[in-house]
């Protein structure tokens, strides 16, 4: 194997093994910043020796192992060996690397993503630091996902271990109604990577599928976890069904392709039955369904539908009625709205819509006007229709959403 065929091994590895590797570090050491300038450290050490010595059989306990060497001799180095060799264990220092079955590998993993997602932090740091820690993404990655400059990526990830360390947040799963709480977080944090994958923000692109990915795989992590926890089953089934859309979604030329447009022989099937199979799981635990449940609900009702015609819109309305008593905001009114005018009307859709007009948190919102525009439509009212449009496409950042809505613009005056 040549040196740059194991360069590319290792890039793979780490890949797969930084965060089980942080999480089994910080385990020891209390501290996921320090927890990651170790796990580099042994990632160093394997791009100075595996092009020489060849790739082990376990790479991830090898670097597991010179990990936690790293953090014996800083121990070492601070005169508190004794002290911290009855946290460590006195038998780490083994001669080849292999597995430890004892070390709780998955118990590290969700103290790690429960750190990360400490409610102590601020949204966008959250997600900067779990993409870091848990996702394995480099800052540039992050920062180039998110269309912000590097730096400050890596700012609110610095600022984040720094916050974590003064705050001396243990690194522990919370027990009781503490977890409840951060758990919540924990989702939050993983919806929005997903949702910025799904619908970018800004930029020249309409999806991100990469960070679709990488929400999915940290929700599919956490609810191999938390078996017993609805609400995770119900992201994951979300998230599943959701992502079976990607290659639906948008059209040759890179343009937006709406819900009711779009081609659903090209809907991802076993991503598809997978998060059927998730909300199922997540029903068969009882207690009733969660904000993420009801949406996967939703979700589920666009998936079984063989033809737009065949939605069950009645049914949605329902499930967003129920999702507004059990997590109410305007956004659900909104997405309630366009349920209502597909179920019984145009001019029922309306009637909410116009009741969310003054709402302060959808001022800047283009789908406001979208929405609008589109009921607008149904009823025949071009020209307001059209200016709705035009104010929804010089609301978003998005451009490939701002020629979209210009386009639905035009169109409207020439119909």
């Amino acid at each position: 194997m040549t040196a740059s065929d194991t360069h590319r091994v290792i890039d793979a590895v780490w890949r797969i093994e930084s965060a089980r590797l942080i999480a089994g570090v910080a385990r020891l050491v209390r501290d996921i910043g320090l927890a990651e300038e170790l796990a580099q450290d042994a990632l160093v050490a394997a791009l100075e020796q595996w092009p020489e010595s060849g790739v082990p059989d376990n790479p991830g306990a090898w670097l597991m192992t010179i990990a936690k060497r790293r953090a014996i001799d800083l121990f070492r180095r601070n005169r508190t060996l004794e002290r911290k060799r009855e946290e460590v264990g006195r038998d780490q220092e083994i001669a080849v690397p292999q597995p430890d079955p004892h070390e709780e590998i998955g118990d590290d993993l969700l103290r790690l993503v429960f750190t990360a997602c400490h409610p102590i932090l601020p949204a966008p740091a959250r997600v900067a630091l779990t993409l870091r820690m848990v996702g394995g993404l480099t800052t540039e990655e992050i920062a180039r996902a998110f269309l912000v400059p590097e730096s400050t990526v890596a700012q609110r990830i610095v600022r984040a271990k720094r916050t974590l360390a003064e705050a001396k947040v243990p690194f522990e799963v919370p027990a009781g109604p503490e977890l409840v709480t951060r758990l919540a977080s924990v989702l939050e944090v993983i919806y929005l990577v997903f949702n910025e994958g799904y619908a970018a923000t800004a930029g020249d692109n309409w999806l991100r599928p990469a960070l679709c990915e990488d929400a999915l795989r940290l929700g599919r992590i956490l609810a191999e976890l938390t078996p017993r926890e609805s609400e995770v089953l119900g992201l994951v089934a979300l998230m599943e069904i959701q992502a079976s859309r990607t290659r639906a979604r948008i059209g040759p030329g890179g343009e937006p392709v709406l819900l009711l447009d779009q081609e659903r022989g090209r809907w991802d099937q076993l991503l598809i039955r997978r998060g059927l199979a998730a909300l199922e799981r997540a029903d068969a635990l009882g207690g009733g369904r969660g904000p993420y449940a009801l949406q996967a609900s939703i979700a589920a009702c666009h998936a079984r539908a063989r033809t737009p015609e065949a939605t069950d819109w009645v049914r949605i309305a329902a499930l967003y009625e129920a999702l507004a008593r059990t997590a109410g905001s305007p956004i659900v009114e909104l997405n309630r709205a366009v349920a209502l005018g597909m179920a019984f009307g145009p001019a029922v859709g309306l009637e909410l819509v116009d009741q969310l007009t003054g709402e302060p948190s959808l001022r800047t919102y283009h789908l406001l006007p979208s929405v609008r525009g589109d009921l607008l439509v149904k009823l025949g009212r071009g020209e307001e229709a059209r200016a709705e449009f035009e104010r929804a496409a010089s609301l978003t950042r998005n451009t490939r959403e701002r020629d979209l809505l210009l386009r639905r613009a035009a169109d409207v005056v020439s119909s």
